[in-house]
């Protein structure tokens, strides 16, 4: 299972994504969790130690040269624009039980695209993770449309978008939506995320009506307290309960 979790920025797309790797986790299964997002912290919602010294990928000039053979940032450079990738997980990735993280750090300067070594490589290895990986995937992609405007996820088995019941998050989803359907994305599935009451339910299966709405996830005023600990969040009941209700259906939608 191939899974991409996108949403507005401040929808909670980085905490479902870090609920639903420890779910997998301790559903038994082997998860890779990649951190596609520039500004990455899925480290930190894994409850990961000492997450501030993790380098990511995008930013390692030496293995940036080593396997496009160009310098970082050099934009308009000649460089490989399909480097061998099949060694970077082992090398880089970093183990926390059952699940196993890698931080793309992709390039976040605008207008970047595909005109640097670094973006180039992370596409590329992202790509053969899709295709190749024998572990569930979960992918945090960065907020918002620009990772599907770039075409990144087309392989994936469903696209996951996390709302939470405001206008602006829910037409975002639609949004998305409508995007992924021009990639030809197979699935695109639904998380409310930060719910306090059936009313915001309702709200977000009303605006986001082409969207096929899973489960909610409820409002927990312990998720800010435990991160700053280190923690996850899947360490509090009653969030591990809601994502446990939701982690069947999406195996088996993206399966189907």
């Amino acid at each position: 299972m191939k899974i991409a979790v996108s949403g507005k920025g401040g929808a909670g797309k980085t905490t479902v994504a870090a609920l639903l790797a420890r779910a997998l986790e301790a559903a038994g299964r082997d998860v890779l969790a990649v951190d596609a997002d520039p500004n990455a912290t899925l480290a930190y919602a894994l409850g990961l130690h000492e997450p501030e010294g993790i380098t990511p990928l995008a930013e390692m000039e030496d293995l940036i040269r080593e396997k496009t053979g160009a310098e970082k940032g050099r934009y308009g450079a000649y460089f490989r624009m399909n480097p061998e990738v099949s060694d970077i997980p082992e090398r880089f990735k970093l183990v926390s039980g059952r699940v196993s993280l890698l931080v793309m750090g992709v390039p976040a300067r605008g207008g970047a695209g595909c005109a640097c070594p670094e973006y180039v490589l992370i596409k590329n290895l992202i790509g053969h993770l899709l295709l190749n990986g024998t572990e569930e995937m979960l992918i945090d992609m960065e907020a918002g449309l620009e990772h599907l405007a770039r075409g990144v996820t087309e392989k994936v088995d469903a696209l996951l978008v996390v709302l939470r019941p405001d206008r602006a998050s829910c037409l975002t989803a639609s949004r998305i939506s409508d995007l992924a359907g021009d990639l030809r994305i197979r699935r695109v599935l639904g998380i409310g995320n930060a719910v306090r009451s059936q009313r915001d339910k309702t709200y977000i299966a009303k605006t986001a009506a082409d969207i096929d709405i899973l489960g909610f996830i409820p409002w927990c005023d312990e998720v800010q307290e435990y991160e700053r600990k280190g923690k996850a969040a899947f360490e509090i009941p009653r969030m591990r309960e809601g994502i446990e209700d939701i982690i069947g259906k999406i195996v088996e939608v993206a399966h189907a």
